[in-house]
């Protein structure tokens, strides 16, 4: 086919844009450069966070074991594969990322392939580039067939409690179904599901129930502008503002590219793991949300809960049961496995951004601190009980153990 010149520059220019953003990216390797790649494609194709979250474990999934195919640094493997010696281990993750996200996203093809050909174009022709696409590729279909049937595609059946004939409202909460899929860690969903949520006349419902009701209402006069800020920071849902605290460990000088792999994929399976089973424990117990308790705070039998007829929460409350807390797990789990990669090292200076936020960037420089700050996020938004946040870092911990058991084990 004969193309203009015009037609020409209109595919050049944006495969030329793209090696020159690749290499402006300091301290950053072929993994962490597609991350950012793939969240940001995966944000752009409209999927919600859930959805979002299970593709990135299973493009990282593929992207591990396409590495660890050819460099052999570690023991596990979730699939059989063989990589021919020498083959490239940049051509293999922009294979297997090309793979699974126009698998995952298809209706974003054109820019996937946008980013692929910018990948490959700075790779040297040869045996090694074409063995390196090759076992991408397979990775990317191994992983994919593997989590073919985990669940995410059943239909949603919420049944809405009612009487006959009376109105409730009509919105039906967010993915019921994702508290029965198929976990990438955990034996099952219910694995790590806690106890109840505290009784509703006891002096632990009333602490959490007027804690959010003074500092979580839209127009609360006792949050300062730094928990606002905060409240705005971690309103951003979307699974890749974790993932700028595991690239800030990623891009530490000295680390091998398998490594960089091998924690992202710990960090993915557990992030998805842990939504899981703080679905699971969501729709299980069914428990109010501030909104709908401090709306009612004449009915729950205790007489330390005052009731507010029109608060309303500073920002819009998730459409799903309120326990546990699902950043809080997420946030847990993910500090979990980093704290696991950090060891005793000193731990680099953890930053992320936030887009619900505008932009704006926030930094730690322990674990604990960003894990406490989305728990008090949460209750600061008018959303969560410190309780239910409690009870979420728990769990998450526990997920994200399993992770570390799995993949980041010392070599012996």
């Amino acid at each position: 086919m004969a193309w203009s010149v015009r037609t020409r520059w209109k595919i050049l220019l944006p495969i030329a844009a793209a090696v020159m953003l690749a290499g402006s990216i300091a301290k950053a390797d072929t993994v962490t450069d597609w991350n950012r790649k793939a969240g940001e494609i995966l944000v752009d194709s409209g999927l919600g966070p859930l959805p979002v979250d299970r593709a990135l474990a299973i493009v990282h999934a593929s992207v591990y074991e396409a590495v660890n195919a050819i460099t052999r640094r570690y023991p596990v493997s979730d699939v059989k594969l063989k990589a021919a010696p020498g083959a490239s281990v940049d051509a293999a993750i922009a294979a297997a990322n090309r793979a699974a996200l126009a698998k995952l996203v298809p209706s974003r093809l054109a820019e996937i392939d946008v980013a692929y050909r910018a990948a490959l174009i700075i790779i040297a022709d040869g045996r090694a580039k074409t063995d390196g696409i090759s076992v991408g590729n397979e990775a990317a279909a191994a992983i994919l067939a593997r989590r073919i049937d985990d669940g995410s595609t059943a239909g949603e059946t919420y049944r809405p409690r009612t009487s006959p004939g009376i109105y409730v409202p009509t919105v039906i909460p967010e993915a019921p179904q994702w508290a029965k899929m198929k976990p990438w860690l955990m034996t099952g969903p219910a694995q790590f599901r806690p106890g109840p949520p505290p009784p509703l006349d006891s002096a632990l419902w009333a602490r959490d129930y007027n804690e959010v009701k003074t500092l979580g209402g839209k127009h609360s006069d006792r949050r300062t502008t730094e928990q606002t800020n905060i409240a705005l920071f971690w309103e951003e849902v979307m699974p890749p503002i974790y993932h700028g605290v595991v690239r800030s460990v990623a891009e530490v000088d000295g680390r091998e590219i398998t490594q960089n792999a091998r924690l992202f994929a710990a960090v993915t399976q557990a992030s998805h793991d842990a939504l899981i089973a703080v679905f699971d424990a969501k729709y299980h117990y069914g428990f109010w949300r501030p909104v709908t308790a401090i709306r009612n705070g004449d009915i729950d039998g205790n007489d330390a809960t005052e009731r507010d007829p029109s608060w309303l929460p500073f920002i819009e409350t998730p459409m799903h049961p309120e326990y546990p807390c699902a950043h809080c797990i997420v946030a847990a789990a993910v500090g979990a496995v980093l704290q696991a990669e950090i060891g005793t090292g000193p731990t680099p200076l953890l930053t992320t951004t936030s887009n619900a936020a505008g932009g704006v960037a926030r930094s730690w420089t322990k674990i604990d601190d960003l894990t406490q700050e989305v728990n008090n996020a949460r209750i600061y938004d008018g959303v969560h009980y410190r309780n239910s946040g409690e009870v979420g870092t728990a769990m998450g911990r526990q997920i994200g153990e399993l992770a570390v058991t799995k993949y980041l084990q010392p070599l012996k």
